[in-house]
């Protein structure tokens, strides 16, 4: 009887290779605070962090120097980080900018091509869906990159890199509003699909009108003119 060879065994997976410590910390914290998990005003500690990420001390104050430069949070010696709360005045340095490039996008990018307009349907049904989810974090981002969307088919890569340094800034602002003003949430999907129409129709001035009514809203907010 023919003996049979027993099976190659087969080779170990490798194993997956973790970000450094301190980019970790990073990740987590500042997901945390444009999430709202962290928000203005909590005093995070070394220690806490530590533990929630399964570091060091070390990588945690790396992670939070790396943070407080963008402006995120504020270290306090031997007592912690505090995340900052988004100011009126950012709100307005965010508004202004984004009216810069944004209208101007919105007229570059008329006669809009057939592969902007389906990518914009495709993300605005994401955004409903998100939003009937209740999944407002979500619907933040997806919100964010509508606009970010036009901004690219400007054709101008300056203004979007520009635009993408305000990212973490809208994306914070973005949900705090939501969460504050629940009823801006079916307010902002009729303006979306507002602005897509006018692109659609290659209406260049009506989408510049769009876009400045749905981001200037945003400056009524910063000046405490919304209830």
């Amino acid at each position: 009887m023919q003996s049979t060879a027993p099976p190659a065994s087969l080779p170990a997976p490798a194993p997956v290779k973790q970000p450094p410590a301190a980019d970790r910390v990073y990740a987590h914290v500042k997901q945390g605070v444009l999430n709202r998990r962290y928000q203005g005003g909590a005093l995070l500690t070394e220690g806490e962090l530590a533990e929630a990420v399964g570091v060091s001390r070390t990588p945690v104050r790396e992670a939070l120097l790396r943070l407080e430069v963008e402006g995120l949070i504020k270290l306090y010696p031997k007592k912690g980080a505090l995340v900052l709360p988004v100011s009126a005045q950012e709100i307005a340095d965010v508004v202004e900018t984004r009216l810069l490039v944004e209208e101007h996008a919105a007229r570059k990018v008329v006669p809009a091509p057939a592969a902007l307009i389906e990518r914009l349907e495709e993300l605005l049904e994401r955004q409903r869906e998100q939003t009937a989810a209740g999944d407002l974090a979500a619907a933040a981002v997806t919100d964010r990159c509508f606009h970010a969307e036009i901004v690219r088919s400007g054709g101008n890569e300056i203004l979007s890199r520009l635009y993408d340094q305000l990212r973490d800034r809208q994306l914070r602002m973005g949900v705090a509003v939501l969460h504050s003003h629940p009823d801006r949430i079916a307010k902002s999907l009729a303006e979306h699909e507002e602005l897509l129409r006018a692109l659609r129709a290659g209406d260049a001035d009506a989408a510049v009108r769009i876009v400045h009514r749905h981001i200037g809203w945003f400056s009524h907010l910063a000046r405490g003119e919304v209830r």
